[in-house]
C-alpha cells in the first residue's frame, strides 16, 4: 500500500440530496465499524469508509499518540494531510461532493485536524467524543461549514475543558459549531444516534 492509497469500502448513494458520509472509525475500529451509524443517521448517502494506517498494538488508528490523550502531532499532520488526500482521490473515483465527516473518537480527531489543515475537503463534521489535534493549530478559515460535537459528561478520556475548548476552536475559524454534552461515556449512545440524524437532515434541508 503506497502513497495516500487506504482499505476501505464504499456504498453508493440509493437517494439524491444528501451529502456523502466519510466514516472514521475509532481505534481498534475498522473500515466496517460505522457503516451501520453511518445509514441509520443518513439512510441512503454515499457511504466512504477507510481503515486508518497506523497501528497501535496491532489495532488501526488514524494517527500515532505518545500516550492516551497524548498525540504525536507532527504525525497528526502527516496523516490529515494523506487522508485529504485520499479523499479527493475518492471524490474522483466514485463521483462524490465534499463529504460530511462521521469521526469516533481517534476518526473524530483526525476529522478535527482535517477541518483544520484541509478545510477544503470536508463539508461539514459530525465530531463524537473529540478532543483538540493539534497545541498549535493553523489559522483555518471554516466559513460556515456546519460542525456537530458531542461529547460525554463521564468520558474518562476526554476532560470537558477541551471539548469546550475545541468547539470554541472550530467556532473562531467560522465554523458553525453546535456542542452538545450528553449524559454518556465515551462510548456512543442512541442520544448521538438521534442528534446526529436530526442535524444532517437540517444539513440537507438549508442544501436542498
Amino acid at each position: 500500500m503506497t502513497g495516500t492509497e487506504f482499505i476501505h469500502r464504499f456504498e453508493p448513494a440509493t437517494s439524491a440530496g444528501s451529502p456523502p458520509l466519510l466514516l472514521l472509525h475509532g481505534t481498534g475500529g475498522d473500515e466496517n465499524d460505522l457503516l451501520g451509524l453511518g445509514r441509520m443517521i443518513s439512510p441512503g448517502a454515499a457511504l466512504l469508509s477507510p481503515r486508518g494506517r497506523v497501528l497501535e498494538h496491532g489495532m488501526p488508528r488514524f494517527f500515532r499518540r505518545l500516550a492516551e490523550g497524548v498525540f504525536d502531532e507532527e504525525d497528526v499532520r502527516h496523516r490529515a494531510r494523506e487522508l485529504g488526500d485520499f479523499v479527493a482521490e475518492a471524490r474522483e473515483q466514485y463521483g462524490i461532493a465534499a463529504p460530511v465527516a462521521v469521526g469516533f473518537s481517534n476518526g473524530a480527531n483526525i476529522a478535527a485536524a482535517l477541518l483544520l489543515l484541509r478545510p477544503d475537503v470536508l463539508a461539514g463534521a459530525i465530531l463524537l467524543r473529540a478532543m483538540v489535534p493539534l497545541s498549535d493549530p493553523p489559522k483555518a478559515e471554516l466559513g460556515n461549514k456546519p460542525v456537530l460535537l458531542l461529547s460525554g459528561q463521564t468520558d474518562p478520556m476526554v476532560p470537558a475543558s477541551n471539548s469546550a475548548k475545541l468547539a470554541a476552536l472550530l467556532s473562531q475559524a467560522g465554523a458553525i459549531v453546535t456542542h452538545r454534552v450528553l449524559p454518556a461515556g465515551h462510548q456512543l449512545s442512541q442520544a448521538d444516534v438521534t442528534l446526529a440524524r436530526d442535524w444532517i437532515g437540517k444539513v440537507e434541508a438549508k442544501a436542498a
